[in-house]
């Protein structure tokens, strides 16, 4: 695959514009970044690139004072995969879980070990979205065989699977993830094998309208994606939620929350908890 490098200058540059920056890019089509003096340099499939909406992105940037500027070049033609798997990423703890990579075991033993071969997907637990939802699944769920009252899971932006598998190791009967992205879709597969669940993992390719196609309801709705997303797809999540199914999001602000609990409420959902972590926020609604 041909890949685009930008280069984002950031002023003045800090590491939480650097992180706002990198989630709100996601929605142009970028897949990784790397920190640089200026800020950001991130990496975009060509066929994915979509710079309307980066030219958006950069308009509505939420940092009062700080301008965001880009330049766009063709990227070094080399296997992007092969050297992030070379790389991978240090163990990383989350309560009484480790979400490793093949190369970088964990010490020490831990209720939930999970093993992510991340292949370019969002999810390794690196990002705080990502631990703030395993946290919750942890606080929620208990490492039980699964059964026929075991809740059953709907993990929409499956990414890597690891909040699916988070859930499955924990004890849910079943889980379905899906992703626009076939890459991920793919790799989610891969690492639901790595870790012993592929037999109750399902994932699948498509936007939510994939839910039209999806059989039955669900107990826990997962969703970390960006805010317009999770406004947009919310009526979907409610129409395949069980009576008395929590809605777990992540993937915002802070200041987000107002908005999605305004929608929710429309929806006849109501905010049970939220939580934050270097302002990313997590909620959960029933």
């Amino acid at each position: 695959m041909k890949y685009y490098e930008v280069k984002f200058g950031i002023v003045p540059v800090n590491d939480d514009a650097r992180d706002v920056l990198a989630a709100m890019a996601g929605e142009a089509g970028f897949e990784t970044f790397e920190e640089s003096e200026e800020g950001l340099t991130g990496y975009v499939q060509q066929e994915m690139f979509d710079e309307d909406t980066l030219m958006s992105v950069i308009e509505d940037f939420p940092f009062e004072g700080t301008t965001v500027s880009y330049e766009v070049c063709e990227a070094e033609d080399k296997d992007w995969n092969e050297q992030w798997e070379q790389e991978g990423f240090e163990p990383i703890i989350i309560d009484s879980l480790v979400v490793h990579d093949g190369r970088h075991l964990p010490e020490g033993k831990y209720d939930i070990s999970i093993e992510i071969d991340a292949k370019l997907a969002f999810g390794t637990g690196t990002h705080e979205t990502t631990r703030m939802i395993c946290s919750t699944l942890l606080s929620l769920l208990t490492p039980t065989p699964s059964s026929i009252t075991s809740p059953r899971v709907l993990d929409c932006g499956t990414g890597t699977g690891i909040l699916s598998i988070c859930a499955l190791k924990l004890g849910a009967r079943e889980a379905i993830g899906y992703d626009i992205d076939e890459w991920s879709v793919d790799n989610a597969r891969h690492n639901a094998v790595i870790n012993r669940v592929d037999d109750r993992f399902t994932s699948l390719l498509g936007d939510a309208n994939i839910l039209n196609n999806v059989e039955g309801e669900f107990d826990i709705v997962l969703a970390n994606i960006n805010r317009n997303i999770l406004l947009a797809d919310m009526p979907m999540f409610c129409k395949k939620m069980t009576k008395g199914a929590k809605l777990i999001l992540s993937g915002f602000y802070t200041e987000d929350i107002p908005m999605l609990v305004e929608k929710a409420s429309t929806l006849g959902l109501h905010l049970e908890s939220q939580k934050s972590d270097n302002n990313w926020a997590s909620i959960i609604l029933s």
